[in-house]
């Protein structure tokens, strides 16, 4: 029976009805503070901690809940009888429900005005041993972290109301282990944050990687496999995922998502995500790179207009859009075999479409702000060790592009240039993207040579029957000679776009004048392993 709890909040939303609610079923409420006193403002009876301790809260709050009588009552076995008699010789009541949620440490540190001093005192101590105390405790103590657990709670308790029960020990043990989850994520970011500080400590020159970095994930889902059928795997989300990002997907029907889907799907995502809404963008993916990329006025015309890259490639591809999908859209792409659509929103009759292709897996995503990275760190494994950086984030505007070549680019030119740019930035290295009027003509990606690229990318457009005549080519990285830069324009393009930087930047200029093309430099490589 649940007949005393101990409530102690920084996050203070719902504690006032779910204290009313326990106050209504019997249950005497500790507290302390901002808490106690918001609930006794509320017409809640409380008893302050001090009071029932009889030990002043003292060091400015640094000690108030650190006492035998709270931490006695909370970790005593009620199953032990030399637990029990403990307790009744030292006139320590149980603490049978403890809701605590901690300061809020990385609010604070995320502050730019943020000092050591601030962020030392928001460090607490009190709130973590409770909750470990707790959660260690869980067979006999419901102990509660997130204000989201108040209603299941609750309504436990009054489906059991009368009982010896009152919460079942399923969502005890559930309970625990999101706090003992929520303590380790709170003592990995107090680490993460010290051990970033420079020699100087100083909050502004804290360093972008610690000495000792914390990560922390959810499971969403075990997978059958994970890239082959030998391998196991499963899914994580980041607790601190924005909107935006792919692991905030519903999935709307369709069968379970893999860890190829996944992967793939987050190709597609990120790369859609690269165009505003001013015009509906289409991207489809296989394998990891876009394989159809295309720019229309509804969802519909680009889907059709991106399929016309490489068809045989978007066969069993990942779909995304970034407009709602609408019915004469879902219509279109129900006529192909595809693994996954990925859009914001779904219309009634896109859903109706796809009803009756049950093995299709529809995603819906918030967009997030354009423009915005997804991830602090992007990370990859490797052996013992672990890759991390910023994300590549960084999108060139069309006024940054740097004309290096006597001829200069139309307005339109410049679109395709951009359009081509931004193509080619989710397009594994070494790539080479033809573009031309909102769409991609060819696409090579993943080859040693950035002459092989080339030429696979205009074989790929010659194989679908599109013209490179009068296109834009994007190169992910500097042609470090003109070889590659002749292919492309040989195949007909009349304009290249590709960072600079090569010792031999000129001599490649110098074939652009000769070839009587346009050359632009962004000064920004997107190279993608």
């Amino acid at each position: 029976m649940i007949k005393q709890a101990l409530i102690s909040v920084s996050d203070k939303t719902g504690v006032v009805d779910f204290s009313r609610a326990l106050h209504a079923m019997g249950v005497n409420i500790l507290s302390t503070g901002g808490t106690a006193k918001l609930l006794a403002e509320q017409g809640i009876p409380v008893t302050e901690v001090a009071d029932y301790t009889g030990f002043p809260e003292m060091l400015d709050g640094r000690v108030k809940t650190l006492h035998p009588k709270i931490h006695g009552g909370i970790l005593a076995r009620r199953d032990f009888p030399t637990h029990v008699s403990a307790l009744q010789q030292h006139g320590i009541p149980t603490i049978d429900m403890v809701v605590v949620n901690l300061y809020p440490f990385q609010q604070t540190v995320s502050k730019a005005e943020c000092s050591l001093e601030d962020a030392i005192e928001n460090i607490d101590i009190g709130g973590p041993a409770m909750l470990r105390s707790s959660a260690k405790n869980h067979k006999d103590v419901v102990v509660i972290c997130d204000p989201q657990d108040y209603t299941r709670v609750l309504e436990e308790m009054r489906s059991h109301q009368g009982n010896d029960v009152d919460v079942t020990y399923e969502t005890r043990f559930a309970l625990a282990k999101k706090v003992f989850g929520h303590t380790a994520q709170y003592d990995g970011a107090i680490n993460n944050y010290l051990t970033s500080l420079g020699p100087d400590q100083q909050h502004a020159n804290r360093s972008a990687y610690p000495q000792n970095l914390n990560v922390h994930f959810e499971k969403v889902q075990e997978m059958r496999y994970g890239e082959n059928p030998h391998q196991s795997a499963a899914f994580y989300r980041d607790l601190n995922a924005p909107d935006g990002a792919l692991a905030k997907y519903t999935q709307l029907q369709g069968k379970e998502l893999s860890y190829n889907n996944i992967a793939d799907a987050d190709a597609a995502w990120e790369c859609v995500k690269t165009f505003d809404q001013s015009q509906a963008a289409c991207v489809i993916v296989k394998h990891a790179n876009p394989c159809g990329v295309a720019l229309a006025d509804t969802p519909c015309a680009a889907y059709k207009k991106a399929l016309q890259t490489d068809p045989t490639s978007a066969f069993g591809g990942i779909i995304a859009l970034n407009r709602t999908v609408d019915g004469e859209a879902a219509q279109a792409i129900a006529q192909q075999f595809v693994e996954v659509l990925i859009a914001p929103s779904f219309t009634a009759e896109a859903k109706q479409v796809f009803a009756g292709k049950q093995n299709v897996r529809l995603l819906e995503i918030p967009l997030g702000i354009f423009g915005a990275a997804v991830n602090a760190y992007d990370m990859k494994r490797v052996g013992g060790g672990l890759l991390v950086q910023s994300p590549d984030s960084k999108n060139v505007l069309v006024d940054e592009f740097k004309i290096v070549t006597k001829k200069q680019p139309t307005p339109q030119q410049l679109q395709d240039l951009l359009f081509a740019w931004r193509v080619a930035k989710f397009v594994k290295s070494n790539a080479i993207v033809f573009c031309g009027n909102g769409m991609t003509l060819g696409v090579g990606a993943g080859q040693m040579s950035r002459v092989d690229s080339a030429r696979i990318a205009a074989i790929k457009a010659q194989n679908a029957g599109l013209t490179l005549a009068g296109s834009a080519v994007a190169s992910d990285a500097f042609f470090p000679f003109r070889d590659g830069l002749d292919v492309v324009v040989d195949a007909g393009a009349t304009c290249v776009v590709h960072p600079g930087g090569s010792m031999r930047d000129q001599e490649v200029i110098d074939a652009a004048d000769e070839r009587g093309v346009v050359m632009a430099l962004t000064g920004t490589r997107h190279f993608r392993h």
